[in-house]
Order: structure tokens, then sequence, then C-alpha cells
């Protein structure tokens, strides 16, 4: 049996690891076969985490951080979790192939993905113009002209963090009214970099190997148009991957997995949670990283916590029976 496993291999998950290795806890992580490395997989540079002053490539930093949690003990097993059993003493893990693991706690690190249009040349040019964080990827497009799909608050954050880069920002929604709060309304409006494009839809990206256009259809007319752009950035929200916990931990109106305040502490004793799958706002590679060395803190806590309870057990069973012992010599 282990003492830790962890679920998820984006930064919350091998920062999890690292902590958790150098405790002498062995942990086990499962990453996804598929989706290892998470988000920062489908990133190219990135220019915002601490100690890369030059900038990183995202799958490389991922490399890193599997390579570090690895240096001190980590067990990495590419495969995907099927289901888990959470409630008892002992979790259980299953797995499609690897088959199944037990252990005494778990951190979830299964993060979020973002919502995305579901056309062909989305992906084939993600990295190349089409981006799903402003924060993450807006730096590249300095004086460059660009689109924001979505119409909550969300959109409206990115199209204006997007405004200190870029030089002209098409705000495409497909209503002719959005959703976003007023005041994040309100600071769209006012920007005059900003230029809403009411009652249209994103149903091609033109480019051969950058992002070099749009094309749209009018969701009123069905009329169809070409909108000029060097980058897209979809905000239409994201989903916190929860499937494996529905019905076993509790959710917040977000969708995020809930934890007590500002520890990794969820519902059932020795099952923590770090990284994005709690945090429905800042959703960065940095702060998904400390809220992994939160839960791993947590856990090791935790664990310590049943070591010493077990001990007092032990040492409280040993006194019995010298007791019992002694008065039976004693007769």
């Amino acid at each position: 049996m282990r003492e830790i496993i962890i679920i998820g291999s984006g930064p919350a998950g091998f920062t999890a690891a690292i902590y958790a290795a150098r405790a002498g806890l062995n942990p086990l992580l499962l990453a996804s076969s598929v989706e290892a490395g998470g988000e920062l997989m489908n990133t190219t540079e990135v220019e915002n985490f601490p100690g890369f002053p030059e900038g990183i490539q995202g799958p490389e930093l991922m490399m890193k951080l599997q390579e570090q949690a690895e240096k001190f003990g980590t067990e990495v097993i590419l495969d995907d979790v099927t289901r888990v059993q959470l409630d008892d003493d002992v979790k259980t893990v299953e797995t499609g192939y690897s088959g199944t693991f037990e252990a005494r706690s778990v951190i979830f690190a299964t993060g979020s993905a973002y919502r995305k249009l579901g056309l062909p040349d989305e992906e084939r040019l993600s990295g190349r113009g089409v981006s799903w964080c402003a924060t993450c990827d807006g730096f590249f497009f300095k004086t460059k002209t660009i689109a924001v799909v979505g119409g909550g608050d969300s959109a409206m954050e990115e199209a204006t963090f997007l405004t200190r880069f870029a030089d002209k920002v098409y705000l495409v929604h497909r209503k002719d009214t959005l959703r976003a709060s007023k005041i994040m309304q309100e600071r769209a409006f006012a920007n005059e970099k900003i230029e809403f494009v009411w009652n249209s839809e994103v149903v091609g990206i033109a480019g051969e190997n950058a992002v070099e256009g749009l094309q749209l259809r009018d969701t009123v007319t069905g009329a169809e148009s070409e909108l000029p752009v060097q980058g897209l950035f979809v905000a239409i929200g994201n989903d916190p991957r929860v499937h494996l916990v529905h019905g076993q931990l509790d959710l917040t109106v977000d969708g995020t997995i809930a934890v007590d305040g500002r520890t990794s502490k969820t519902n059932l004793p020795g099952v923590f949670a770090a990284g994005d799958v709690i945090d429905p706002h800042y959703r960065q590679a940095v702060t998904a990283a400390a809220s992994g060395t939160v839960a791993a803190l947590d856990a090791e806590e935790y664990l310590a916590a049943l070591d010493q309870v077990a001990g007092e057990s032990a040492a409280d069973l040993a006194a019995d029976l010298v007791s019992a012992t002694s008065a039976g010599n004693r007769t």
C-alpha cells in the first residue's frame, strides 16, 4: 500500500510530488496516457514562471518538473485513472492498464480543460496564434490585431488585458448582448482599442503556419465574412476535471472541488486537491504549483497524525498486556 497517490501531472501534481518525495513518502503520480503534463504541453513560450528569465517552452518546463520529482523518488506512471473509492481509510485508485492501487492518502491535481470552439484548425494553430490564456501569451501579440471570442467576464477581462499589447482587439460574440457583469462590460466598452463584433460566430481559422484571419458567420442572417487578425483568444470558459469524484467529494458552485479555506483538505479525510481543479479564477502555472505545495504539506501532516495515533494505540495495547500479565502472575 502506498502512502500517497497523486492524480494529475501538471504543475500542481508534480510540485506536490516533489514535496511528498522529499518528505520520504515515496509518492506514486498517475499521469494521463495522452495528456501528461497538462495544458502547458500545448503552450510554446512560458515567460511568467519564476526562475526562467529568458522564458522556457511549456513542454520543457513540464519535463523539468517531472525530472525533479523523479529525482527525489516519485514513481510516475502514464495511465488513465478510471475509478476511485475515497471514503474508506484506505483509498483505492483504478487505472486503465496498470491495475488497482491503494494508498492512505490521495491528492487530486487533475486541472481543468479550456472549452474549445471545435474547429479543425484550432488545434493545428494552437501556439501559433490560437490561445486560451491572455496572461500566458498576450506579450507575444505586441502591435498586432487580434480577436477574442466570448461574452462573459473572462472574455471581457481577456480583451481588456490584451489591449496592453495589441493595437486592436475585436471581441466576437454570438449574440447582441453580453452575459458579463456590468462593471466588466463598462470597462470593455470604454476601451478605445476594443471593437465588438455582434451576432457572429467563428466558423473557420485561416493561415498555414500562423493565424492570418477568421471566417465569421452572422448568427442572424447566416452571411459569412472575413476578419483579418494575427491572433485568436478563445474565452468561452473552462471545465474542471472532476468526473472521477462526483458523488464522493463536495463541489463548489463553480464546479471545482471544494476545499477548507486556504488548505487543500476536501470533505473526506485523507483526500486533498490542488491546482486548477480547485481554482476557478487564476489558473496560472505558478499558482497551481503553490497549491501543490499546500496539498503535499497537508497530506504529510495528515499521515503523521495517523502514525501518531497508531503509535499511541500500540503503546496502550502493550501497556494493557503488561498489566494483564502482571495481574495473572500475582494470582
